[in-house]
């Protein structure tokens, strides 16, 4: 009897503590602000939950968050993928989802990573903090800059100095890109997209062309059929081990 008393007894100190550091969680977690997270990736190769874009974007969104004492909860994190920060905030499926957040949770602060994330254009950027203050809606970077300060002049000027550079430099980057593009079109007359066949397996289209030739004695040539096998016979064949098809071969020759 006495070391079930005792069985009991720490029993209820254990269900005490866990209920107390549930208690401590809960009104630590109440007395700060709630707030919503807003991540945007310009390209589609760096979207995904183990890409650096994301990493990097949400832990500078918590680290601030921490700081401050904002709270995030996890449904309460909205991500544009792919979306350019040149397109309107309104045109934005991320951006609209958590409009539609923000107005039915009463959550009136949105953090993101720094003002490119939301948007690079200034006329985009101007337009989007207007409708936002208008709504009572507050943007915060994680380096702690309210992008919806109407009062201080310091902060307008920053921000617009901020949004123009991120538009030279998108403009820059863009123009980079064409220019070695256009070099790579000039040196190979051709840039991106799918190799032709011709140049992913060059010795099969020496022989064809070999194959091809007139006969000098009838001028006859021989068909893409035949020459296929041929093709095969020198172990030039396709994906599923059988002989190239006559279409293919005919595309191979150019023809």
């Amino acid at each position: 009897m006495f070391f079930l008393l005792k069985q009991s007894e720490h029993i209820a100190e254990v269900y005490a503590a866990m209920t107390g550091e549930k208690r401590n969680r809960t009104t630590r977690n109440s007395t700060k602000t709630h707030a919503v997270g807003y991540l945007r990736t310009s390209s589609a190769a760096n979207v995904g939950t183990e890409k650096d874009s994301d990493k990097r974007q949400r832990a500078a969104i918590q680290r601030y968050c921490k700081a401050v004492g904002f709270l995030i909860d996890d449904a309460d994190w909205y991500y544009d993928e792919a979306v350019s920060g040149a397109d309107p905030l309104g045109t934005r499926p991320g951006w609209s989802a958590l409009m539609a957040r923000i107005t039915s949770n009463g959550v009136r602060t949105v953090i993101i990573e720094d003002a490119s994330r939301f948007a690079r254009e200034l006329m985009v950027q101007e337009q989007g903090i207007l409708e936002l203050r208008q709504a009572g809606v507050t943007v915060l970077t994680a380096g702690g800059d309210d992008l919806t300060a109407s009062n201080d002049p310091g902060r307008t000027m920053i921000r617009q100095i901020m949004g123009s550079f991120s538009e030279y430099e998108k403009a820059r980057l863009v123009a980079k890109l064409r220019g070695a593009r256009d070099r790579k079109i000039a040196e190979t007359g051709r840039c991106g997209g799918r190799r032709k066949l011709s140049e992913l397996n060059p010795d099969a289209l020496k022989l064809a062309r070999k194959l091809r030739r007139a006969n000098p004695l009838n001028g006859k040539r021989m068909s893409f059929r035949d020459i296929a096998l041929k093709l095969a016979a020198a172990g030039h064949v396709a994906a599923s081990g059988k002989p190239l098809s006559p279409s293919v071969v005919k595309r191979l020759l150019g023809q």
